[in-house]
């Protein structure tokens, strides 16, 4: 018996800060957590691939694997493709006990990890009524994923901002700059984006061109290998080893 290995499932992208900053992020779950084995793959564009570690794994005597989305919502990628990868790796691997995790957002540690870059991005406290923020996600045509992005946006507004806005680098409208455009047009003084995404690649650099675009005041960072990021990949690990109907204090 081998203690259970984290598998770190990220899409990938052919922008190479991406396959970097998810590398930088599984560091640092690492460094939280020291002696759990911690593994990324990619779904497309990067090695190694999902099917790939999964053999290695087995290879290696491993007999439990927690196999976490990189995943913000529950759309497509976390629906479809990666049950599929997995239930095909089942298949083949029999002796590999595959759970796949929940996908990590909502949760206050994301809302958290937003916090920390917009603070990075020197936006203060006593800013925050003056400001209107536009949450730029990548965008989904799963309406699930839009409807949890909505909520995050009411919870945000409730901090503190004087406006709270979504925005979609994809799929569906409004863009970042429309968004930074209309809080302008309401009379809002100062304008911050959030890329609610995790690492850089072409749909955040839509984001920030967007933004530059309107004149937006604060462009916050993506966000990245950040400590609270970290402890919610281990949260979601934590969870998807508990048995049903058992509880995390139990």
């Amino acid at each position: 018996m081998t203690h259970p290995t984290l598998l770190v499932i990220a899409h990938g992208s052919r922008d190479p800060r991406h396959a970097a900053t998810v590398h930088a992020l599984t560091e640092r779950v690492r460094a939280e957590r020291p002696g759990l084995r911690v593994e990324t793959a990619f779904l497309e564009f990067n090695a190694p691939s999902v099917p790939r570690v999964l053999e290695r794994l087995a290879a290696q005597g491993a007999d439990e694997v927690v196999a976490l989305p990189l995943l913000l919502t529950r759309a497509f990628h976390a629906k479809t493709d990666i049950p599929s990868v997995l239930r095909e790796a089942r298949a083949r691997l029999p002796r590999l006990h595959i759970r796949q995790a929940d996908v990590l957002g909502p949760s206050p540690l994301l809302n958290a990890t937003l916090e920390r870059r917009l603070r990075e991005a020197e936006v203060r406290p006593g800013d925050l009524p003056r400001t209107g923020l536009v949450l730029a996600s990548a965008g989904s045509s799963d309406p699930e994923a839009i409807a949890v992005i909505a909520e995050i946006a009411r919870e945000l507004r409730h901090t503190g901002w004087c406006a709270v806005r979504p925005a979609f680098a994809s799929a569906l409208l409004p863009r970042t700059e429309d968004v930074v455009r209309e809080l302008r047009a309401e009379g809002v003084e100062r304008v911050a984006v959030a890329p609610y995404v995790i690492a850089p690649g072409r749909l955040p650099d839509r984001i920030a061109a967007g933004a530059e675009a309107a004149g937006a005041d604060v462009l916050a960072d993506v966000l990245g290998p950040a400590p609270e990021l970290a402890r919610l990949l281990l949260n979601r690990f934590d969870e998807a080893r508990v048995p049903v109907g058992a509880s995390l204090s139990a």
